[in-house]
C-alpha cells in the first residue's frame, strides 16, 4: 500500500492538551488517508478520546499544527470540523428513538421546499436520499420509516454511520462502533466500515477489541499516556506486539521514528 506519496486527508502533528495539571496530549502526532482504516488504540487514560474530540472540535488544541489536504487549519468548534468534511459518530450515536431512519438522518438540516413561514419539509425528496445512500453502503434495515426504537444495536449503528456520509464528509470517527453488539451485528458494522474504505473515506475506529481492528484496519496508531507511541502496518504487526506497546511492555517508537522488534522477530512497518 504505497500511501507515503499521497496527501493525508487530515494530519496533525505536535498536539498537546492540557485540563489544568493534567497533560492529557503531548506531541502527539496522527494522520488518515483516504481510502484506509486507522484504528486508534490504547489503555484508559491514553487520551484516545481527548485526541478525537480535538479532530471534531470539542476541545481546541493548546499546541500543534492540523492539516486539511495539505493546507494549515485551525478547528476551535465542531462546525469547523463538520466544515472541512469531519464527521463524528460517538458511542451514544445521538439518534432519537422516536423518529424514523429519514427523520434522524435529516436532523436539523431537513430539506424543504419555500421560504420563511410558507416552507414545507419535502419528505419524498428525503425519503429518496435516504434510500440511496443506504443501498449504497448496504445497510439493512425494514423499511427507511421503522421507528429507531424498534431497531437492533447493529442498525442503530449503521444508521448513525449513514446520516455521517450523507452529507459528503472525508473523513468519518467512530468511537467503539461495536461496543455491546453481538457477533452477527459486529459483522455488519465491519463490513459497513470497509464499504465506507472502498468508497473512498478515510476512517478511524477507535475500540478496544483488537479482533475488531485486525479485521477492519489498514493501520495501527498506538497512544500511551497522552503520548504517540507509534504507527505501524496492521498486515506486519501482531496483537502481542499493540498489546505490548499499549502497556510499556516494549518500547515504542525513538525520536528518530524507527519502530520496535516484536516479541516473534517482526519489526513492524511505520507509514510516513
Amino acid at each position: 500500500m504505497a500511501i507515503a506519496t499521497r496527501t493525508p486527508l487530515l494530519e496533525m502533528t505536535g498536539i498537546s492538551k492540557r485540563f489544568g495539571a493534567v497533560q492529557a496530549l503531548y506531541d502527539v502526532r496522527f494522520d488518515v488517508y483516504a481510502g484506509e482504516v486507522v484504528a486508534l488504540v490504547g489503555d484508559n487514560g491514553a487520551g484516545k478520546s481527548t485526541l478525537i474530540k480535538a479532530i471534531s472540535g470539542i476541545y481546541p488544541v493548546d499546541s500543534g499544527t492540523i492539516r486539511w489536504e495539505g493546507r494549515d487549519v485551525s478547528i476551535s468548534g465542531p462546525q469547523d470540523a463538520s466544515g472541512l468534511g469531519i464527521a463524528t459518530v460517538y458511542q451514544d450515536l445521538a439518534l432519537c428513538d422516536n423518529l424514523d431512519v429519514v427523520a434522524n438522518l435529516y436532523l436539523g438540516r431537513e430539506m424543504a421546499s419555500g421560504v420563511g413561514a410558507l416552507a414545507i419539509i419535502d419528505e419524498v425528496t428525503m425519503e429518496k436520499r435516504a434510500i440511496e445512500v443506504l443501498r449504497r453502503l448496504s445497510v439493512k434495515i425494514p423499511s427507511v420509516r421503522t421507528r429507531i426504537a424498534l431497531m437492533s444495536g447493529g442498525q442503530r449503528q449503521s444508521v448513525a454511520v449513514a446520516r455521517s456520509v450523507l452529507w459528503e464528509n472525508k473523513v468519518v470517527l467512530l468511537d467503539e462502533p461495536t461496543a455491546a453488539l453481538g457477533v452477527a451485528q459486529t459483522k455488519e458494522v465491519l463490513d459497513l466500515v470497509k464499504r465506507l474504505r472502498d468508497e473512498g473515506h478515510g476512517v478511524v475506529i477507535i475500540s478496544h477489541n483488537l479482533a475488531d481492528v485486525f479485521e477492519v484496519a489498514d493501520r495501527i496508531t498506538v497512544l500511551r499516556l497522552g503520548r504517540y507511541v507509534g504507527t505501524y502496518d496492521a498486515r506486519t504487526v501482531s496483537r502481542e506486539q499493540v498489546v505490548a506497546l499499549m502497556t510499556g511492555a516494549v518500547p515504542g517508537e525513538t525520536n528518530e521514528g524507527s519502530a520496535p522488534s516484536g516479541g516473534n522477530g517482526s519489526t513492524p512497518v511505520t507509514i510516513r
